[in-house]
């Protein structure tokens, strides 16, 4: 491993358990129906945050397409998150967090590309993750340990939901990711830097109860999640970095806003375990390791059991001191996109039957503060 490389996965595992040619597009005209097959990200720039737009081929590989200016700021450094780029689940609008200026950037989703709508504060310092559900969207704030709700209004428009505000369990959480359970009655965050996962239950008005569940984890530092089918949860566990000690655990979410452990911490005998997705029917989920870069995954159980795919934990690799990040599958559940700054570039794959990943391409040239993946 060379000096560079070594800077590099320093720096990435720092985000993970620390505290915290493309030109521009003109407007097109509204469809309801937009284009099939996207990757975007963002650039995360200190100079002025940006959505990176890339075209999905049949084949499921990509080619740069267009960037969109967020009208805020990004902070040019890694943001130990996951969620800062989502798409609604109709496809109809793209969230992404500024968290070099404090800001939400909601964009429309058009046929032929995105369409700036709004640019809002987003109800705290710092904020990492987004997540939305039918027209609320609630905001992760990592520099004030806090959550802060909107509505999208029939109009289009990002509208502060008055007294939404909730703090984290406490200060100095450093909080990954916020995300509303499919119901859309629970909103779960993860806390790396207190081993804690929260949960707040959402009232039909859009606002959260005023005291969460707080839950320890299973396994250290809790990062990435993603659900499942029948209630259940699925966490990545970094385990502050330690050599080959990162796990990925599941949950069963109660009605009353708990979580019941189902298996865990299941080694993935890796380095930082920290982002994660779920295949959209529920039969496999994969994580980044980024200190070991590669991709983990495991098989699930109608219970929510896991089993790792691959006796060794390396289903996939992203190359050398790639140290992949954020991760995204397309809407068909066709492909997976592993995005990785140190090597500035996204590995796509072909997910199989047996949840084996084939390698089909390298898309390079990515921003090296890139940040966030999303893929329709």
């Amino acid at each position: 491993m060379n000096k560079a490389t070594k800077i590099s996965l320093s720096f990435a595992l720092a985000s993970v358990i620390g505290t915290g040619g493309i030109a521009n597009a003109s407007d097109h005209a509204p469809s309801s129906r937009p284009e099939a097959g996207a990757v975007y990200t963002m650039n995360n720039a200190s100079e002025g945050n940006a959505v990176l737009v890339y075209r999905r081929a049949p084949n499921g590989t990509l080619s740069p397409s267009a960037s969109y200016p967020t009208g805020g700021f990004g902070t040019g450094s890694g943001l130990g998150n996951q969620g800062g780029v989502i798409l609604s689940d109709d496809d109809r609008w793209l969230f992404a967090v500024n968290a070099g200026s404090d800001e939400l950037s909601m964009f429309e989703v058009r046929k032929n590309g995105l369409s700036l709508v709004q640019t809002v504060k987003s109800g705290g310092v710092g904020p990492v993750s987004v997540t939305s559900n039918d027209d609320l969207v609630y905001v992760l704030n990592a520099g004030s340990d806090n959550i802060a709700g909107f509505r999208v209004t029939h109009k289009g428009k990002l509208e502060s939901i008055p007294n939404s505000y909730r703090p984290l369990s406490g200060s100095g959480t450093a909080p990954a990711q916020i995300e509303f359970s499919p119901s859309g009655r629970d909103l779960v965050i993860t806390e790396k830097a207190t081993n804690k996962l929260v949960v707040y239950e959402v009232d039909r008005d859009g606002l959260p109860e005023d005291t969460p569940e707080v839950i320890d984890s299973v396994g250290q530092t809790p990062f990435g999640f993603s659900f499942g089918k029948h209630r259940n949860l699925f966490v990545s566990e970094a385990a502050g970095g330690a050599p080959n000690a990162s796990s990925v655990s599941s949950y069963r979410l109660t009605r009353d806003g708990g979580l019941d452990l189902v298996d865990g911490a299941a080694s993935t005998g890796l380095t930082a375990a920290c982002w994660i997705v779920v295949t959209p029917n529920g039969r496999h989920l994969y994580t980044t390791v980024a200190g070991s870069s590669a991709i983990s995954g495991y098989k699930i159980a109608r219970s929510g059991d896991l089993t790792l795919l691959n006796p060794d934990g390396i289903t996939a690799s992203t190359g050398p001191g790639s140290v992949p990040i954020d991760m995204a599958i397309s809407d068909n559940g066709r492909f997976l996109y592993a995005l990785s700054t140190s090597n500035q570039t996204v590995s796509e794959f072909h997910i199989q039957a047996d949840g084996s990943l084939v390698p089909i391409g390298t898309l390079n040239g990515i921003p090296e503060a890139a940040n966030g993946l999303a893929a329709r």
